[in-house]
């Protein structure tokens, strides 16, 4: 059980701002297991981003409680799945082979593919949001759910696919070793976890649109490159949430 929290809590010191103790360390086997608590850390987050919502919702407008949930999202992780899907815009918007794409993704500086990115897709979040609370759901359900099942969906590319960046110039050192069986079906249980909350059954269908997600996004990083880095499972992280999103808009509308 002290590996697990140690596990846990090395999770959290890696993709948080959150303090944790000072006996909890990042070495490359533990941030290696820590992965299979990738999608509670999606829980912490999405609580604390949607606490932020559900406070700010009685002093503001809809509007704005949405938006300073969606920054406290970003404060609380230090933006860091939001940079690795710029460094692919950059990176794959850029580059012509696989060599270029993955020096300019290891470039720090922004560029005008991961800008315009950035801005469309945090717009898209924002709209799918806004016009959710529109269709009496419960947004801070959605808000939880869609940080933690993204992050599986996340977990699957680093199951399924090889890393492809050498260990010292990687920025997310857990995604050098293959997951194991048991850390995915541990993410899995956790990511799915917040859609038992919902009261349609019909949530689970968002299942699929997130699963063709990551079977074009995996294909495109393969061909491409040859497999997965952590710039590529953060990009795959921010455009599975706004897919979750966009799907129970989609299908609170049908139904």
């Amino acid at each position: 059980m002290k590996n697990q929290i140690h596990y846990f809590l090395t999770a959290v010191l890696f993709f948080t701002r959150i303090p944790c103790p000072k006996w909890v360390d990042h070495s490359p086997e533990i941030l290696n297991k820590s992965s299979r608590y990738f999608s509670l850390v999606g829980i912490l987050v999405g609580s604390i981003a949607s606490l932020s919502y559900f406070i700010t919702s009685f002093l503001f407008t809809q509007d704005i409680a949405i938006i300073l949930s969606m920054i406290t999202s970003i404060w609380i992780t230090g933006a860091f799945h939001e940079d690795g899907f710029a460094d692919v815009c950059d990176g794959f918007g850029g580059g012509w082979t696989k060599e270029r794409i993955l020096m300019i993704m290891k470039d720090s500086r922004l560029g005008t593919f991961g800008v315009s990115g950035l801005i469309f897709i945090l717009a898209l979040k924002f709209l799918a949001l806004y016009h959710l609370q529109d269709l009496s759901i419960n947004l801070i359900i959605v808000i939880i759910s869609g940080h933690s099942i993204s992050r599986f969906i996340a977990t699957l590319l680093l199951y399924t696919h090889e890393y492809v960046r050498d260990i010292d110039s990687s920025k997310v050192k857990p995604t050098t070793q293959q997951m194991s069986t048991k850390s995915l079906i541990i993410s899995g249980v956790f990511g799915v976890l917040p859609l038992l909350f919902f009261q349609k059954n019909i949530i689970f269908l968002a299942l699929l649109p997130l699963l063709v997600t990551f079977l074009y996004m995996g294909h495109f990083f393969k061909k491409w490159i040859g497999g997965q880095t952590g710039d590529c499972a953060g990009a795959l992280q921010q455009v599975s949430e706004v897919i979750f999103y966009l799907s129970i808009l989609s299908l609170w509308k049908l139904f």
